[in-house]
């Protein structure tokens, strides 16, 4: 499970804390020219909350040579955000959206009845190496919001709320906790928090999110005496009460869920929708190019998967 010696359980082993429902070992997969490693979904677990995709992009250093490039291409029935920690990519949406986001800032994009947007390397950083990471999460809407009007926000890292208390510092993305809250809107109860723990300290997970994981950026995590690695993704049983504790080294965790689907989602490719039929009309839609265009991106497209 991981390369930590001690009191990590073997397979066939029960958790020590019984408030671990699943660990998801995440799927590497490619964007743009490098590797991501995919959380959500997987066979063990569909969603958690309203988050039905988790991307962790890099830590990767492209080279002179090389760019971030993923062209435009669609979505329906979702919200995608975006969050780095390294490294800057500029946004186009067919919103007429054009901007660089940096790291600390969150990029939400509301997709709705559809919208298409590349993410691309910036021109003034081509030619350098550069330094990549961050995630990306798609939040499904609940069904009577999956057919709203397209539409974008950027939220700048200054104005998102901070803490830093006996170890455990960090930002409050979405939602709230702490008594400190983000201004970042969404349409459903959504909690996402950058924090980072010192060795040994402890932080209380709060038990009032119906649905709660964290995935481990990097170091090593201790929960009732259990120790996990980076990459992996921890998905907690409802209700519990739960203290993270930072490792020897300590750790740099992404804490997230919310409010539970109250139905079925449907996802594939970059379309998510609660009708099977809907979906099959984004394909065809996508497929003729009945979806608007990306204003500064127009001359290059991801074409619809063929044979799925």
């Amino acid at each position: 499970m991981s390369f930590f010696p001690g009191n990590d359980p073997v397979p066939g082993d029960g958790f020590a804390c019984d408030a671990i429902e699943h660990l998801i070992i995440p799927r590497s997969s490619d964007i743009g020219g490098f590797s991501v490693r995919r959380a959500l979904p997987s066979i063990k677990r569909r969603l958690v909350g309203p988050f039905i995709f988790f991307d962790r992009m890099g830590p990767a250093i492209l080279k002179a040579d090389e760019a971030m490039d993923v062209r435009p291409h669609p979505h329906i029935g979702l919200s995608t955000v975006t969050y780095l920690f390294d490294g800057e990519i500029k946004h186009r949406d067919s919103l007429g959206t054009e901007l660089v986001i940096a790291p600390g800032d969150i990029n939400l994009m509301t997709a709705g009845r559809g919208i298409v947007h590349s993410e691309r390397t910036p021109e003034n950083l081509r030619g350098y190496p550069l330094a990549m990471s961050g995630l990306q999460t798609w939040i499904a809407l609940p069904d009577q919001m999956e057919e709203i009007d397209p539409a974008f926000a950027h939220t700048a890292k200054g104005e998102l709320p901070t803490f830093n208390d006996r170890g455990a510092s960090g930002r409050i993305v979405i939602g709230g906790m702490g008594g400190l809250r983000s201004p970042v809107k969404t349409f459903s109860e959504t909690l996402y928090v950058d924090l980072s723990l010192e060795a040994g300290a402890r932080f209380p997970f709060d038990a009032g999110q119906e649905e709660r994981a964290l995935y481990i950026l990097s170091g090593e995590i201790e929960i009732a005496g259990d120790r996990f690695a980076a990459d992996q993704l921890l998905v907690f049983r409802p209700g519990d009460e739960i203290t993270l504790i930072g490792g020897a080294t300590g750790c740099h965790v992404m804490l997230f869920g919310g409010a539970a689907m109250g139905t079925k989602k449907h996802i594939w490719w970059n379309f998510v929708s609660s009708s099977k039929e809907r979906i099959e009309q984004a394909k065809e839609e996508w497929r003729t190019g009945r979806f608007d265009i990306v204003p500064g991106d127009e001359e290059e497209f991801v074409p619809l998967p063929e044979g799925r």
